[in-house]
């Protein structure tokens, strides 16, 4: 188990970039940047033994900072979307910026992969990680409190990469990080992922108006293109005529992943039949973003030249369900002064014949 680290070069504006690269000893190797702590590399043996990159991104600091489609980014202090971009804490409103129609999307314009994380190498009983820290100021993208933030990377001889959230603010606060990794398991700029086949261990899933704005409802997946809970393609329902498919040009839902309360879940599966990757996603928290790449754009060329169109990556963004903190009925990504939030997220890879 190794990691290195050198720069990955500046931004327009001067920041310096480094990348933090770790490989274990079946040569599994996987790299991050203290720019957003955001996650650029995923390297991985396919059923021949054969590795490839299987994350879309960048190949310069620069792409990262502006970044349109947020590949790898790690979303904070609030992953996907608010509505109306306003919240209520203990009696006081917050207005944040509207910079997804009328709501916020990913905490707004003043995103976290813009602003410069502390990268360290601490140690660790299993594996070996990257940390990235951040203070986060009272009002920074309009959320209150000062908030101490940091996300741990860990990656083991099995082949997980562990992904562990920690933070703490000075107010009540909304606290409800992501990561925003897109995964194609054929290999980087290897074109649609339609053909790739997905498993999500969700009965249910969370519709939502033309703003993708949760509409309240808890809407079971059976008798729907939503229904994962047996292995399909991507694409086998994806353009099938259904008013959530219509609002979001394909997949881009919070699905409500079963029990158990607490502890680690197996979330969903992603397999690639034609080179027998095999990707697992497991969590503690209660939802996960499924979607499936419908607005990548080409605006920066990606790694050795790619182009990513749409479809041609796919997200499993683990979270509180969207807009829950306007929700009544739904568990409120809230945390008082002095609370701790803690989560995981497991990647975890494999092959199969």
């Amino acid at each position: 188990m190794a990691v290195q680290s050198r720069s990955f070069g500046k931004t327009e504006n001067g920041i310096e970039v480094t990348v933090f690269s770790i490989t274990n000893g079946n040569g599994t190797e996987c790299s991050f940047i203290d720019l957003g702590a955001a996650w650029v590399t995923m390297n991985v043996k396919d059923k021949d033994g054969k590795f490839a990159d299987v994350v879309i991104g960048y190949d310069n600091a620069e792409a990262y900072y502006h970044n349109p489609t947020s590949c790898g980014e790690c979303v904070g202090r609030n992953a996907n979307r608010i509505g109306h971009a306003a919240f209520t804490l203990e009696g006081k409103q917050y207005q944040l910026a509207k910079n997804n129609n009328d709501n916020n999307l990913h905490s707004g314009p003043d995103k976290w992969v813009t602003h410069l994380f502390q990268g360290s190498l601490p140690d660790g009983p299993e594996g070996c990680s990257v940390r990235f820290t951040k203070f986060s100021k009272d009002g920074e993208q309009g959320f209150p409190g000062d908030l101490e933030f940091s996300v741990t990377y860990t990656l083991t001889e099995e082949d997980a990469l562990e992904i562990r959230y920690e933070a703490s603010a000075d107010q009540t606060t909304v606290i409800n990080p992501t990561n925003h990794a897109y995964f194609n398991l054929a290999g980087d700029g290897t074109g649609p992922i339609l053909d790739q086949e997905v498993w999500i261990n969700a009965d249910d899933f969370t519709p939502a108006d033309e703003f993708s704005i949760p509409t309240g409802e808890i809407r079971k997946v059976a008798g729907t293109p939503f229904d994962f809970t047996k292995q399909k393609k991507i694409g086998a329902d994806i353009e099938a005529d259904y008013d959530q498919l219509h609002f979001a040009h394909g997949y881009d839902h919070n699905f409500v992943l079963n029990s158990p309360e607490s502890g680690l879940r197996h979330a969903a599966s992603l397999y690639d039949p034609k080179s027998g990757r095999r990707m697992d996603v497991y969590t503690d928290l209660p939802g996960m973003q499924f979607y499936t790449g419908n607005g990548l754009k080409n605006l920066y060329p990606g790694k050795n030249g790619a182009d990513y169109l749409p479809r041609t990556g796919v997200c499993f963004e683990t979270q509180y369900f969207p807009d829950a903190v306007n929700k009544p009925d739904w568990k409120k990504p809230v945390f008082k002064k002095g609370e701790v939030y803690r989560s995981i997220t497991v990647y975890r890879f494999s092959t199969q014949s």
